[in-house]
């Protein structure tokens, strides 16, 4: 297939430092031009980020001599490429123009930032979750007034290791979740050498991630309307977010509550059984299988199971009854992978075989 040509706008930082390494070499994505913000603009990218790559691989030497663009010069960029992925770091009110301005430029936006999450015909896409949500770009493009421009956005990282677990259980009525989050310092967009105030700490807080954490599944999981997406009522979720000495990958100690509780091997099955979208379709990103649960009572780990399914997979353990609630487990997924940039990437492939990003 003609590949698609993509630009990268916040390409400089931690996360579109992960895009890049994630498409290069992706057998439907080019990499026709990075952006980021003026201090970087017009020196080669590999100068821009001297001193501050971050990944654990040389830069791509496709985008190692290439000029970095001024993310806010929209119609500069915008004439390099079919669309973008965007992982800037601004303030929303900012990102949420800048990605607008990109939309109507008929230049869709496939966003790592929360600025657009909650906008009700911006679909916030797990792509094995939600994948008809994209049919509300219809609406929102009737709202910007544009043909082919729109934006469809990511959720937060955290959510990542635990909704996915949960979706194939709501069959069964899934009432009330309490969920603590053990989060990797990646998902502040730094490493454990720079941050000493991690060395054998736990902060427990992390701004604004609860309130995403309790919000954003219930998106995932809502309905499609005439006037956007309207969130789901459940399941009801207590989030606690805590951020933990570990380079990458975010654990989730879920305890859940059904109307009616399933049996442990009716759980086990349905995690086993469910089929997803991404999969069916063959997209280039997605891992088979999605979820993997483990039988050992020290698994899931960071350090081993992080990067299972390329880092795309979610994994499972420790499932066991609970006394309060009804089950309870253990869950990780990769941060900055599955969670970030990765998610990202595996949204604009199911995007493009759906029909919603076109070549210009």
């Amino acid at each position: 297939m003609k590949q698609f040509r993509v630009a990268v706008v916040g390409a400089t930082g931690m996360v579109g430092q992960r895009f890049l390494t994630l498409l290069d070499g992706h057998p439907w994505f080019d990499v026709a031009a990075v952006a980021a913000s003026p201090r970087s603009a017009g020196q080669p990218y590999g100068q821009a980020v001297a001193g501050r790559w971050m990944m654990d691989r040389l830069i791509p030497q496709r985008v190692l001599g290439m000029t970095v663009l001024d993310a806010s010069d929209v119609k500069r960029v915008s004439a390099e490429v079919d669309f973008v992925f965007c992982a800037v770091d601004m303030n929303k009110d900012e990102i949420r123009a800048l990605e607008e301005a990109y939309a109507k430029a008929e230049t869709p936006v496939v966003s790592n930032n929360s600025a657009n999450r909650h906008i009700p015909d911006v679909p916030m896409l797990i792509p094995e979750i939600n994948p008809e949500h994209a049919e509300i770009i219809t609406l929102q493009r009737r709202r910007l007034g544009t043909r082919s421009g729109f934006i469809a956005v990511k959720p937060n990282c955290s959510i990542q290791s635990y909704v996915p677990v949960l979706h194939p259980l709501r069959g069964f009525g899934l009432k009330e979740v309490s969920v603590c989050t053990y989060q990797a310092v990646s998902g502040a967009g730094k490493r454990l050498a720079d941050w000493p105030e991690m060395e054998d700490n736990v902060i427990p807080y992390i701004g604004g991630e609860e309130v995403k954490s309790e919000r954003e599944p219930l998106k995932v999981w809502g309905e499609l309307t005439g006037e956007g997406i309207i969130s789901a009522q459940t399941p009801v979720i207590a989030a606690q977010c805590l951020r933990v000495p570990v380079s990458d990958g975010h654990i989730a100690a879920v305890s859940v509550r059904f109307d009616k509780k399933p049996s442990g091997q009716e759980i086990l099955e349905a995690w086993r059984n469910w089929e997803t979208v991404p999969q069916q379709l063959g997209l280039p990103s997605a891992p088979t299988p999605f979820l993997r649960y483990f039988e050992e009572a020290d698994r899931p780990q960071p350090r081993l199971d992080k990067n299972e399914g390329r880092g795309m997979a979610v994994t499972v353990g420790r499932l066991r009854e609970d006394p309060i609630f009804d089950w309870r487990f253990v869950a990780l997924s990769h941060n900055t992978l599955r969670g970030a940039a990765g998610g990202g990437v595996l949204t604009a492939e199911l995007l493009c075989k759906q029909g919603w990003i076109k070549h210009k």
